[in-house]
C-alpha cells in the first residue's frame, strides 16, 4: 500500500490550483442559466452529437449490475447515462446502491459468489485493495485506448496500480467549495469571504441576521474529512500534506493539531451550525446539502460546504444554480486557498464483454456529457463539449478541472486504506465525529486518528 501511495504523489502537485480557484471566483459571477458567448455554450446547454461517437459491442441478452454509493438525484443522473448504454448495446444494466461501505458490500458480494460487473470505487485506497484482494480485472485494449484518448495521464495514473490500468475516473469533483444562499447573504448583508477569519466574520453575520450559518452533514463521515483536507492542505502547505496523506507523518504531528483547532473555531460555536453540534453529527449529507436552497426565504442553513456536486440536489429544489445558489472557493487558512479534488473510479470485478464495454463507455465524451446536461457533475475528459453543462457554474467548475491537466491534490482520505479513510465508523471517519461532538479534545482527536492510521496502514 505504501508504495502506491508514493506512486501517486508523483501526480499530486498544485500548480494549477491557483487556476481552479480564479475559475471557481468566476464562476460565482456567472448567471445560473445564461450563454457565457462562447462557440461551446450557445446550444443552451446541449452538447453536439453530430460527430461519431464511441463504438461498442452488440450485447443483446446480456444483464450486467453496477454498484455505487449514489442515491437520490445522483443516482437518477447516473441512470440516465446507464441508460444510453443500454440503446447503444441491447444490454440490460442494474444499478445496485452499495452504501458507503463499498469494500465491505463488495467483499459480500464476492463472497456471496455474486460481484457486481462494475463498481464505482470512491476512494483510491479502495481501488488499490480490490487488485491486492485479486477481484479487480484490468481494462481490456479498447478501454485503455477510450480513456488514453480523453483523460490525462495524472487521471490515468490514479486508476492504475503497477503500471496496469484497472479504473476509469470518469467522475471528479472539486471539493474546495461552498455553496451559498444569496438570499441570505443579501438580507445580512454578508460578502464572499476571502480567508478563515472572514468566513467565520460572515457566519457570525449571518448568524446575527436569524439565519443559521452552516448545515454540516456530520452522519455521512466523509464531509469532515473534507473540513479537515482543505484546511489542513492551505495552512500545512502542499508538502506536509502529501507526508499526512502517505502516513509519512503521524497524525499526532503539530500540524495536525493546528488543523484541528482551526477546525474546531467553527465546530464548537453552536450559533454557527444549523440545529448545533448534535444535530450536526445526526444530519445525512443529502439533508446538509438542501438545507441552505429548499426554502429559499426561511433557509435552514445559508451555507453548505462540499463538492461541486452539491449541484445535483440543489436541482431538486426550486433554487436556481447561479442565482439563488452560488458558490465561492474555500477560504484561505494560510497563504493560499486549497484545492482539493476526488473522484469516483469504475472498476470491473468480472472482466465480461458487456462490463469492459461499459467502462469503454464511461471513458467516452458521450458518457460525460449525458451526464453532464443534468448537473451536478463534473469530469476530467479533456474532449467533452463544456456546452453540455447545464449552466455557467457548472462549466467553470469543469473547464478548471481540464484545464489543471495533472496538476491537483487528490482528497487525502481517499488515498487512505479503506479502512481508515473509507469506511463508515471507523477510522478517520468516526475520530472526526467524534470531534465534531466534542471539539475541545485535539488531542484526544489526534490520538485516535493516529492509533487508527497505524493499524491501517501497518506502520
Amino acid at each position: 500500500m505504501r508504495s502506491s501511495l508514493h506512486t501517486l504523489q508523483q501526480v499530486r502537485v498544485v500548480r494549477a490550483a491557483v487556476a481552479i480557484v480564479a475559475a471557481g471566483a468566476l464562476a460565482v459571477t456567472a448567471a445560473g442559466c445564461g450563454d457565457d458567448g462562447d462557440d461551446n455554450g450557445g446550444d443552451g446547454g446541449k452538447a453536439d452529437k453530430s460527430g461519431a461517437g464511441v463504438t461498442l459491442p452488440k450485447l443483446d441478452g446480456e444483464s450486467l449490475r453496477v454498484g455505487a454509493v449514489w442515491t437520490g438525484p445522483e443516482q437518477k443522473n447516473f441512470e440516465k447515462v446507464l441508460d444510453g448504454f443500454e440503446e447503444q448495446t441491447g444490454a440490460t444494466v442494474e444499478y445496485v446502491p452499495t452504501g458507503d461501505n463499498v469494500a465491505s458490500f463488495v467483499r459480500t458480494q464476492v463472497a456471496g459468489g455474486k460481484p457486481p460487473d462494475v463498481v464505482f470505487a470512491p476512494q483510491v485506497g479502495v481501488l488499490q485493495e480490490f487488485v491486492k484482494e485479486g477481484w479487480a480485472k484490468p481494462l481490456d485494449a479498447a478501454a485503455k485506448k477510450e480513456l488514453g484518448k480523453n483523460f490525462s495521464q495524472g487521471w490515468q495514473d490514479l486508476g492504475a496500480v503497477d503500471g496496469e490500468q484497472y479504473g476509469v475516473y470518469c467522475k471528479a469533483a472539486n471539493k474546495s467549495l461552498v455553496w451559498y444562499n444569496t438570499t441570505a447573504f443579501e438580507n445580512a448583508g454578508a460578502q464572499e469571504p476571502e480567508d478563515w477569519q472572514g468566513f467565520m466574520d460572515t457566519a457570525q453575520l449571518v448568524s446575527d441576521s436569524g439565519v443559521p450559518p452552516v448545515a454540516i452533514g456530520g452522519a455521512d463521515g466523509w464531509t469532515l474529512t473534507d473540513w479537515f483536507e482543505n484546511i489542513y492542505l492551505s495552512q500545512a502547505g502542499p508538502e506536509k500534506y502529501d507526508q499526512l496523506a502517505a502516513h509519512e507523518i503521524p497524525w499526532t504531528d503539530p500540524s495536525v493539531k493546528d488543523a484541528l483547532t482551526t477546525l474546531g473555531e467553527l465546530f464548537g460555536d453552536d450559533t454557527l451550525i444549523a440545529g448545533g453540534q448534535k444535530k450536526a453529527t445526526k444530519m445525512a449529507f443529502p439533508d446538509s446539502a438542501i438545507a441552505p436552497f429548499a426554502d429559499l426565504e426561511d433557509p435552514k442553513a445559508a451555507m453548505v460546504f462540499e463538492a461541486d456536486f452539491v449541484g445535483a440536489f440543489v436541482n431538486e429544489t426550486d433554487a436556481k444554480v447561479g442565482e439563488d445558489a452560488k458558490v465561492f472557493p474555500f477560504p484561505a487558512v494560510g497563504p493560499d486557498k486549497p484545492v482539493v479534488t476526488g473522484g469516483d473510479a469504475a472498476v470491473t470485478l468480472t472482466g465480461s464483454k458487456g462490463a469492459q464495454a461499459l467502462l469503454t463507455y464511461l471513458s467516452s465524451t458521450e458518457a460525460a456529457e449525458a451526464w453532464a446536461a443534468p448537473g451536478g457533475f463534473v469530469s476530467p475528459n479533456k474532449n467533452m463539449d463544456m456546452g453540455a453543462y447545464p449552466n455557467d457554474v457548472q462549466r467553470e467548475i469543469a473547464q478548471a478541472l481540464v484545464d489543471a491537466g495533472d496538476d491537483f491534490r487528490f482528497d487525502m482520505s481517499d488515498q487512505a486504506p479503506a479502512d481508515f479513510g473509507g469506511t463508515a465508523g471507523k477510522g478517520e471517519w468516526k475520530a472526526l465525529q467524534d470531534f465534531l461532538a466534542d471539539p475541545k479534545d485535539v488531542e484526544g482527536a489526534q490520538q485516535d486518528l493516529e492509533k487508527a492510521a497505524a493499524a491501517a496502514y501497518k506502520s
